[in-house]
Parts: structure tokens; sequence; C-alpha cells
């Protein structure tokens, strides 16, 4: 398989408010291809919508924003349907009791249906079925997720999984797609000074493999382009501080894949 290439991503005066407030204001940053973008700030300073916004599923309010070369707030849909999501809470949360393998074949089945070409539907089922082997082989080693050294393996349950497992799970399952820009929330939450250093060795080595990453984090690590959310204006919540998502996304398909990934 060949490695995405990454979307460069700038922004001028970036911005979105809300019924509440500010979610996050005049932010500007520029970042090329495959960057490791650290969007840096405590916890409710607007991180969180700042990562959905960048990735097209959050509507700005003011300035604008370019990833790879499609334009925020005009082409969100684009923006979207290039990008992938992992470890944000509310949108991409693992079912605790379900295992490894079963959100893994959940994951290749919805790719299989719709995240390829007629062309690639029409292909023998064989050779669609080993692409999609290879596609989760590739996302699990780029993640960091060793199957054999889980508790059951891919039989191991997601609530048995450790922080650091759970995150790498998300992250795989997220790169499955093959996306050129991945959004990772809360990579160093309650994790050890250890565990963080093994996270941003993985997301540094996702950004220099070709995937443009932008990571939410409490502080950004030496070599990310650091965007600080800090902002002196009162501030809106975040989605998972509300209960709620004004999200424009695509990711409601998952039903339809239960039969065939032995959940129903």
């Amino acid at each position: 398989m060949e490695s995405p290439h990454g979307l460069g991503v700038t922004a001028r005066a970036f911005g979105l408010k809300g019924p509440r407030g500010w979610a996050f204001h005049e932010v500007s940053f520029d970042a090329e291809p495959g960057s490791l973008i650290a969007l840096e700030g405590p916890s409710g300073s607007g991180r969180t919508c700042l990562l959905l916004a960048l990735t097209g599923r959050m509507r700005p309010t003011e300035g604008s924003a370019e990833v790879g070369g499609w334009s925020l707030p005009k082409q969100l849909a684009a923006v979207r349907h290039a990008s992938a999501l992992a470890h944000v809470p509310g949108i991409t949360d693992l079912e605790p009791a379900l295992t490894v393998g079963e959100h893994l074949r959940e994951r290749a089945l919805l790719q299989r249906r719709f995240g390829g070409s007629l062309r690639g539907l029409l292909r023998p089922r064989a050779e669609r079925l080993a692409e999609n082997r290879l596609r989760v082989t590739t996302a699990l080693t780029a993640a960091g997720l060793d199957l054999e050294a889980l508790p059951k393996g891919s039989r191991t349950a997601v609530r048995d999984l450790e922080r650091l497992e759970a995150l790498r799970l998300s992250v795989a399952l997220a790169l499955v797609g093959g996306p050129r820009l991945l959004g990772v929330d809360d990579t160093d939450l309650k994790l050890s000074d250890t565990e963080r250093a093994e996270v941003w060795a993985m997301l540094r080595s996702i950004a220099e493999a070709g995937t443009t990453v932008v990571a939410v984090c409490s502080e950004a690590p030496e070599g990310a382009v650091a965007v600080s959310t800090v902002s002196a204006f009162p501030r809106a919540r975040e989605p998972h501080e509300t209960g709620t998502h004004e999200i424009e996304t695509q990711e409601k398909e998952t039903a339809d894949a239960l039969p065939e990934t032995g959940r129903a």
C-alpha cells in the first residue's frame, strides 16, 4: 500500500464563537504536509473544538483556514473525507464490551463498503479481503499495537486494555482508511511521562510516513508545530463538557456493519 500524502494546514485569525462565547479565537499558524501539529493548552481551553474545526467537523465563525488546498469553512466535506479522528470523547469512543478484533473487523468492513471506489468493489472478493487485511496490519503497525502482546490477543475486550493500548487501538482504527490528516484528542491525558513519550514517538512516526497529524495536548513536544489555544477571550465549553456536538460528520454507517462483524 502506498503511503498517504499529508495535507498542509494553515490558519489565519481562525475562530469559533457559540452561544456561550468563544471556543477559540485568533488562531494563526502554518504547517507543512507531514507535520506533527500540537494544539496545546489546559483542558477547557478550546483544544477539542479547534481539532474538530481543522478536520471539517465544526464550522468556524471567523477567519479562515486551508487544509491541503481546501478552504474552511467553504469545503468542510472535502476536509472531512480526507481526514480521520481518534480518541475523541463522545465521537470515537470504543465499546468496552467488544473485543479488539471485533472493532478492527467492523472498521475494515466499513472501509470496504463506504471508503472505496466502485472499481474497487467490483474486484474479486479474495483480492478485496487481502487488501483489507493489509490495511489493518499496516494500521496496527503504525499505531504500535501488538495484538500478540495483549492478554487474550485480538479477543481481548476493550475494557481490559490499558489506557495507552486503548489510545493505540483508536489511532489504528482511524488509520485503516488511509487518511491524509489524522486528528487525535487527549494524547497525554492521565499518562505517565514514559507513556507520553511513546505516544509522541508514535505520532511523529505516522507524520514522517506521510500523514499530517494534529494532536491535542497539554504541552507540545519538541519539534512539533505548537499552536496555543490559550486566549484572553471568554470561552465556550468544549463539546464533551456540554454533552452535545454540533458536528458535521459522515460517520453514521456503523449499524449497517454489525451483523457481519459478530456484534449483532
